[in-house]
């Protein structure tokens, strides 16, 4: 992504309807994934996600930002659904740092995904840190309620003491 695709061409009418799409159809989800690559074996993936209908807005979306991609969802009714979504840290910090000034309803999830895409795993106590804020971020997705993790009890149970 160009420094320029999301921050610089953005209006600010834009960056407040992407707010308001967010805020009304969006997702901001935090998980924990085990990586073989990371120090501790496990990496916090922050993920913003936006469903629509119709695939033509998201697509001018990610074409226009030069982020994320659509997927098409069939979900076993007679129609389907779209989601636009963006995994890359930094796409998603310039995203969250747009929308910030306009966002009602995701405020809160916004500033804790932020929190975790600026933090740096040094320690196991930062991992922990940043499987709590998962937690937390969890607790606020209405649609997580029934098939909420405790991120931070499934590292602490993988992780020994001596790490």
């Amino acid at each position: 992504m160009n420094a320029s695709a999301v921050g610089k061409m953005c209006a600010e009418v834009d960056r407040a309807y992407l707010a308001g799409l967010i805020d009304g159809d969006g997702c901001i989800m935090a998980t924990i994934e085990r990586h073989r690559e990371k120090k501790f074996g496990f990496r916090v993936r922050v993920e913003l996600k936006l469903t629509q209908k119709e695939d033509q807005l998201l697509n001018s979306l990610a074409k226009e930002l030069r982020i994320g991609h659509v997927n098409c969802n069939r979900t076993g009714s007679s129609y389907a659904t779209y989601d636009w979504i963006i995994r890359d840290t930094k796409h998603l910090v310039v995203i969250l740092e747009e929308i910030m000034p306009y966002t009602r309803l995701k405020r809160k999830q916004a500033t804790i995904a932020l929190k975790i895409l600026r933090s740096q795993i040094v320690t196991k106590q930062d991992l922990m840190k940043n499987a709590r804020l998962a937690d937390t971020l969890s607790k606020l997705n209405v649609r997580s309620k029934g098939r909420r993790k405790n991120f931070a009890a499934m590292i602490q149970t993988h992780i020994s003491s001596n790490d």
